[in-house]
């Protein structure tokens, strides 16, 4: 491997975040062509198993995603007939998720997955390292989804 010339810190953890968002793309093309599902299908079928009963809305506040984006995860679990969606009584325009006996079973731990690679590579860190990381990364996310918010540089 080629040594890396100085960029600073920004553009250095930049750098390693634009790479880790290819290797999470590609790792999620192929748990689709392995296991039938990509990354953040896997993701949503993962939580809703945890969390039965949630609204979309709710799904996309944990997710930290535009609803319209949970919104088209959904409609391709349905479609897979993973997921499945009852009508909330009290508001006709919200359904409550479930998983399906197909979607149970993805809902276990599996090797080749975006997750198993994120449990290998946490377990080499102390709970300490693990808190700091999520930290900055948190931080990152509460920045840009600022977008009118100036940072000098």
């Amino acid at each position: 491997m080629t040594s890396i010339p100085p960029l600073g810190d920004a553009l250095d953890f930049l750098r390693i975040l634009w790479g880790l968002d290819h290797s999470l793309q590609s790792a999620s093309k192929r748990m689709e062509s392995a296991l039938g599902v990509t990354g953040p299908q896997r993701m949503v079928v993962r939580i809703v198993g945890r969390f039965p009963g949630m609204s979309a809305g709710r799904l996309a506040e944990i997710l930290r995603i535009h609803p319209s984006s949970v919104t088209g995860i959904l409609k391709r679990l349905d479609r897979k007939g993973l997921i499945t969606r009852r009508p909330d009584p009290r508001d006709g325009r919200r359904a409550f998720l479930g998983l399906t006996e197909k979607g149970r079973k993805i809902d276990v731990g599996q090797e080749g997955t975006v997750e198993a690679a994120i449990v290998a590579a946490l377990a080499r860190l102390d709970r300490k390292a693990v808190q700091t990381v999520r930290e900055v990364l948190v931080d990152i996310a509460d920045v840009l989804e600022q977008p009118n918010r100036r940072v000098a540089l």
